[in-house]
């Protein structure tokens, strides 16, 4: 019996399937091997199209049936991960009606902020636990203000993961995980928040009906079994946020517990049993995928939106695009920590939560012609993207999430052990490593979503630690040095 993951980012839709009893992964690949593009209009817009994510979906999924050569009958479960606070707006007949607006579009603050303002922060924050600031409520609210003509005609509005599953079963539902990551749900009174909808004027039956987020949702249709190469009747059975399920793929379920990502964006999330949320909505907080009534189970946020996607740009930019990302790590190894004076603030893909919601874009720092070269700026990048968690680990250890232990995925900038070893040396973490990503989370998150895994711990048969890296303490004082001068320089632009 096997499982079968999606990833929807927004650089590429990723597929994994494992096999249920050993937990093993037995195939996996993304698509397009190239980052899909955004599309940014405006300065501070960032869209995609939702048909763009099913054709790459499918095919990703023949790239893994072929891999795995596997009949489509004995995959028992189908799981969703998406990219978190999107917005995707259905008619009637379930078109599109615009691009997607994504998580790193910029354009809805001002929304955000005033209803924050005119329904007050006390409210907000004890009801939603954030700031509407700059998520999905707050973008439908610009499109009720800019595009009322596409407004009328919304039949449902959805996430990115509750577009892709309608496209498997033709059913239309969300999660209160999602409906939390969007600035729909009221924790207060363990519902739909609908005093937001009736400020902002939405009309509540443009929310799609809510499922429990490891149940079966519904089941690939005929038509949709057809265009992937499935068998029809597959249950689709799981899906989460990208960072709710990250944290998910490293069994982190429990108070006290830490995830961590760096992709295009970067996340440190804590699980916490207490209502906590950052006054400032710096850092945030949501359903977990295990959160239920008479158990609280809290993800607190810190996203950084500029993180890989500084790495990359960097490469395709600088003349690099001849060398891999290990080549990069290995030209920035021969700089020293410090990265002799150069700074750089790695906030040029959006508003950052962290920072107000202000777009305050990339600054490179103390650069001197005579001295500083390719490498140095490849160091200061990967410091920079570090001191950037640390700056948003501080907020969170405000409001009590301590950070001594972080669980990743070896994968992306978890690559790198200069990011590795700056992450743990500059925080004091003890950074733990394993085999798993998102979609192998979601293909897990569907076994449990079924019944074939009966409890949380037999879906983490498989999961394996791979490296620790601790903290070097030769490294602190160059880091520190280095941190106290990318906070001067941040201040002053902020």
């Amino acid at each position: 019996m096997y499982l079968l993951g999606y990833d929807i980012g927004s650089s590429s839709i990723k597929a994994s399937l494992i096999e249920a009893e050993k937990g093993t992964t037995v195939a996996s690949s993304f698509y397009p091997k190239t980052e899909m593009a955004m599309i940014a209009v405006k300065p501070g817009w960032a869209e995609q199209h939702p048909e763009e994510w099913w054709k790459n979906l499918k095919q990703v999924t023949q790239e893994v049936m072929q891999m795995a050569g596997i009949p489509a009958a004995e995959i028992k479960g189908i799981g969703i991960s998406y990219q978190m606070h999107g917005l995707v707006l259905v008619d009637k007949n379930k078109k599109v009606l615009r691009p997607s607006i994504i998580w790193c579009d910029s354009r809805a603050v001002p929304y955000g902020e005033k209803a924050f303002e005119d329904i007050g922060g006390e409210k907000c924050l004890s009801h939603l636990l954030n700031s509407p600031g700059n998520f999905t409520a707050a973008k439908l609210m610009w499109v009720k203000e800019n595009e009322p003509d596409i407004f009328r005609q919304i039949y449902k509005i959805m996430l990115p993961g509750d577009y892709i599953a309608m496209r498997l079963t033709e059913r239309i539902c969300t999660t209160a995980s999602g409906l939390s990551e969007g600035i729909f749900w009221d924790f207060a009174n363990n519902s739909l928040a609908t005093f937001l909808l009736d400020y902002f004027g939405f009309p509540s039956d443009i929310i799609p009906d809510i499922v429990p987020t490891f149940s079966v949702q519904g089941e690939l249709t005929r038509q949709a079994a057809e265009d992937l190469g499935l068998a029809a009747g597959i249950p689709v059975a799981y899906r989460a946020g990208d960072q709710p399920n990250n944290a998910f793929s490293l069994n982190v379920l429990n108070p006290g517990e830490i995830a961590a990502t760096a992709g295009t964006s970067g996340v440190v999330y804590g699980v916490s049993q207490d209502v906590k949320y950052d006054p400032f909505s710096r850092v945030n907080t949501f359903a977990h995928v295990n959160h239920k009534t008479g158990q609280n189970r809290l993800g607190v946020l810190l996203c950084i939106n500029g993180t890989g996607i500084l790495n990359s740009w960097i490469r395709r930019n600088t003349g690099l695009t001849h060398i891999g990302y290990n080549d990069m790590n290995q030209m920035a190894s021969g700089v020293a920590p410090g990265s002799d004076g150069v700074l750089v603030l790695p906030f040029g893909n959006g508003a950052e939560r962290m920072l107000r919601n202000k777009d305050i874009g990339c600054h490179l720092g103390n650069l001197n012609f005579n001295r500083h070269n390719q490498s140095h700026i490849l160091r200061a990048a990967q410091e920079g993207i570090v001191f950037a968690f640390n700056y948003g680990i501080d907020i969170m250890k405000g409001i009590g999430i301590s950070t001594s232990v972080i669980r990743a995925g070896k994968a992306n900038m978890f690559l790198s052990p200069i990011f590795t070893s700056t992450l743990a040396s500059l925080t004091g973490a003890t950074i733990e490593l394993y085999n798993t990503d998102g979609s192998v989370g979601a293909a897990r998150g569907a076994g449990v979503g079924t019944g074939l895994y009966k409890s949380f711990n037999d879906a983490f048969v498989g999961l394996n630690k791979l490296e620790i890296i601790q903290p070097d303490e030769k490294l602190q004082p160059a880091l520190k040095e280095a941190y106290q001068n990318w906070t001067k320089y941040l201040q002053s632009l902020v």
